[in-house]
């Protein structure tokens, strides 16, 4: 299933929060593609990891799987049938778009329509919330992250892709600034960049660098890298 081009937010829609309903689901891999610095490399970061990280008879989960791209990079880098992938998120329209685009797909993930908060990660070699802790409530955060270092194996990895925020104020600024030059260069209107960050306020709520190092030591991961980051997204792996 081909993605359309992005054009959601070139008229307002009605104030309306974020929401991950078929009209986004429609455009979402441009949508990334145009809006998110170095998507692609996350991606082809994700394969490589998976390359080494996934263990054959383990379990790997994609938290918040959207349309399925790390899932897939997962099986690109890991083509081994030998390890069970649960893919999760509780868009409806999302898990219903994975199954249609990615039939056929071996070792076929368990697409699963839930809430992350209430799937149960056990024998993990492999576990991501890529782009998805950011649209969790602060509050909620840390047990989440608990409970995905209690799932995973000893010699498990966790990665963690998120929009972050900088500090002092002047910083922040220049950040969001080249991320809204990044989203310029690749057609968006001033409308649609200023229409998006309004409805994506009222529902993703990004932390510093150092508040999500913190709160990773909290839920007990020992070591926490970043081994990416554009602007003002980052990737870290934990274990």
């Amino acid at each position: 299933m081909n993605s359309k081009r992005d054009t959601l937010f070139q008229r307002p829609r009605d104030h309306r929060d974020f929401q991950f309903d078929e009209a986004v689901a429609a455009v979402f891999p441009d949508m990334l593609r145009r809006s998110v610095p170095g998507y692609g490399m996350m991606l082809d970061g994700i394969r490589l990891i998976a390359r080494r990280h996934v263990a054959r008879g383990a379990r790997v989960y994609d938290l918040g799987c959207s349309l399925g791209a790390a899932s897939r990079a997962v099986i690109d880098g890991a083509p081994h049938a030998d390890y069970r992938l649960i893919a999760v998120d509780n868009a409806e329209a999302m898990i219903r778009r994975c199954r249609e685009r990615h039939r056929g797909l071996q070792p076929q993930p368990e697409w699963r329509h839930a809430d992350i908060r209430d799937i149960e990660i056990e024998d993990a070699s492999l576990v991501m919330l890529n782009l998805t802790l950011q649209f969790i409530p602060p509050e909620q955060r840390l047990a989440l992250l608990r409970r995905v270092r209690a799932g995973l194996r000893p010699d498990g990895l966790f990665l963690l892709s998120e929009k972050i925020r900088f500090q002092p104020p002047a910083v922040a600024e220049e950040m969001i600034e080249l991320h809204h030059d990044f989203k310029r260069a690749n057609g968006y209107s001033e409308l649609e960049i200023a229409a998006k960050r309004e409805a994506l306020d009222k529902v993703l709520f990004p932390e510093t660098l150092e508040h999500h190092r913190q709160r990773l030591a909290e839920a007990g991961f020992g070591r926490v890298q970043c081994w990416f980051q554009c602007f003002n997204f980052v990737s870290l792996l934990a274990w």
